[in-house]
C-alpha cells in the first residue's frame, strides 16, 4: 500500500523531496536576509551573530517538532491541525489564527519590500500588483508554484554570492569587526534573534503543504531539516560578510544593509545586482507565504473555524482556490497601507506563538511517535516565548491584542454553538 492510498488527500500529492526542499528554501532565503540584518544590528550591534545562532537554534527546535508532527498528520493546516489533535480545539484555533494574522502581515511586508526596491515612488501600486500576479500563479496549482520557486532560489543565491564576493574581494572587509561585542546586551541579542527569526520561519510552509507532498512520512521529515540547515549556513556566511564589510553601525542605519556592505568596497558598481536580488527574493517569499496562509485558512474552514466556503477545492487545479483568492485580496488591501517594520515585528510575535504551540504539541508525543528527543520541544517552547517577549513593545502589544481578539471570537462562537 502506498503512502498516498494509506493517507487519502483532498488535494493532489505532487511534491517530492527536492520540490519540498526548494519550497522551504524559497520561503527562508528571501527578503528577510536582505532586510533583517538592519534591525538586528540596531538591537545588538556585532552581537547579531549570536542572535543569528539563537534564532537558528530556536528554528531547529521548531523544525524538528513540525517535521515529526507533519509526518504523523500529513494534512493541510500545519500547527492548526497538530494543536487540535494533541492539545485541544482551542489551541489549534489559536495556532491557526496566529499563523493567518501573522503571515498576512508578512505577505504585506514582502510585497512592500518588493515595491520599495523595484521603484520606490510606485512602491504601493507595485506591491498590490505583485500580490495579484502571484495569487494567479498559485491558483493554477502547486506545481506551478514549485517551478517558479526553483528559478527564484537560484537567482537569489546568485545575488547573495555577489554580496559575499564583493565584500571579501573589494578591499573593505575587516575580519576584526567580527570579534567585538562592545555595546551588545543580553536583551539586545535576544531582540536581534527575534528579528532574525522572521527570516527563518519559512520551513513551516512545508508542514502546511502536508496534503500535497508525496510520501509525507518520509519527505517532510527529511525536507524541513535540510532546508533549514542550508539556510543557516547561507545566513551565517552573509552575516559575517556584511559585518566585516560595512560594520554594525552602517548596517543599523541602512534599509538596504547588504547593498551598503557591497558599496563599502571597490566593487560598489555591483550594488544594483544586490537590489535586483532583493526584489526577486521578496517575490519568492511572497509566493510561498500566500500558499501557506491559504492552506491554513482552507484547513480552518474545513473545521468551520473560518467560513466554510473557503474549504472549496478547484475541480481542475486541485487547490483551495477560494481561500487563495480571499488571502490574495486581504494581502493586497494590507499592502496598500502597511508599514514594513511594524508588519515584521507583529508577524514575528504571532508566528512565535504559533511555533510555541507546535512545540507544546510535539511535547505530548509518545516515545514511539518521536523522531527527535523530547527536550528539543521543551527548549523550543522556552525559546519561542523568550524571543516573542523581547520584541519591541508595540509588536508585543499588537500581537497579544490580536491573539486575544481571536480567542474572544472563539469563545463567543463556542457559547453560541
Amino acid at each position: 500500500m502506498t503512502a498516498e492510498t494509506a493517507a487519502p488527500s483532498r488535494l493532489a500529492r505532487r511534491l517530492g523531496t527536492f520540490d519540498a526542499v526548494v519550497l522551504g528554501l524559497g520561503s527562508m532565503i528571501g527578503a528577510g536576509v536582505f532586510a533583517a540584518f538592519g534591525p538586528a544590528a540596531r538591537a545588538a550591534g556585532n552581537g547579531l551573530l549570536l542572535g543569528l545562532a539563537i534564532a537558528g537554534l530556536v528554528a531547529y527546535c521548531n523544525a524538528t517538532s513540525s517535521a515529526q508532527l507533519a509526518a504523523l498528520y500529513p494534512e493541510s493546516g500545519g500547527t492548526y491541525v497538530y494543536g487540535r489533535k494533541r492539545l485541544g480545539a482551542f489551541w489549534g484555533f489559536l495556532a491557526g489564527w496566529g499563523f493567518v494574522i501573522g503571515k498576512l502581515a508578512s505577505c504585506a511586508a514582502m510585497a512592500m519590500t518588493f515595491g520599495s526596491y523595484a521603484y520606490p515612488s510606485l512602491a504601493r501600486p507595485l506591491a498590490v500588483g505583485a500580490v495579484v500576479a502571484l495569487t494567479a500563479v498559485n491558483y493554477r496549482g502547486v506545481q506551478k508554484t514549485a517551478a517558479l520557486t526553483k528559478l527564484i532560489v537560484v537567482l537569489v543565491l546568485f545575488a547573495l554570492g555577489v554580496v559575499v564576493a564583493a565584500v571579501w574581494l573589494g578591499g573593505a572587509a575587516e575580519p576584526a569587526r567580527l570579534g567585538s561585542l562592545s555595546g551588545a546586551s543580553a536583551y539586545g541579542i535576544l531582540q536581534s534573534a527575534g528579528f532574525l527569526f522572521f527570516a527563518f520561519a519559512g520551513y513551516a510552509r512545508l508542514a502546511t503543504l502536508g496534503e500535497e507532498v508525496i510520501d509525507p512520512q518520509r519527505t517532510i521529515v527529511r525536507a524541513i531539516p535540510i532546508a533549514l540547515g542550508i539556510t543557516l549556513v547561507v545566513y551565517a556566511i552573509v552575516a559575517c560578510s556584511a559585518l566585516a564589510g560595512a560594520g554594525a553601525d552602517a548596517l543599523a542605519g541602512a534599509r538596504d544593509p547588504l547593498a551598503k556592505a557591497v558599496e563599502a568596497g571597490r566593487f560598489a558598481w555591483l550594488s544594483p545586482a544586490v537590489r535586483v536580488g532583493a526584489t526577486i527574493a521578496s517575490l519568492g517569499v511572497l509566493l510561498s507565504l500566500i500558499v501557506g496562509v491559504s492552506r491554513t485558512a482552507f484547513a480552518m474552514a474545513s473545521n468551520r473555524d473560518l467560513p466554510h466556503g473557503l474549504a472549496a477545492v478547484h475541480p481542475r487545479f486541485r487547490v483551495p482556490h477560494r481561500a487563495e483568492l480571499v488571502v490574495g485580496a486581504l494581502v493586497a488591501a494590507v499592502a496598500a497601507v502597511a508599514d514594513i517594520r511594524a508588519a515584521i515585528g507583529f508577524s514575528s510575535f504571532a508566528v512565535l506563538t504559533y511555533y510555541a504551540i507546535a512545540n507544546a504539541a510535539a511535547w505530548t508525543l509518545a516515545a514511539h511517535e518521536r523522531r527527535w528527543p523530547r527536550a528539543l520541544a521543551g527548549l523550543g517552547i522556552l525559546g519561542c516565548l523568550a524571543l516573542a517577549l523581547t520584541l519591541p513593545l508595540s509588536s508585543v502589544l499588537g500581537g497579544a491584542g490580536m491573539l486575544a481578539l481571536g480567542a474572544g471570537v472563539y469563545g463567543v462562537r463556542q457559547r453560541g454553538g
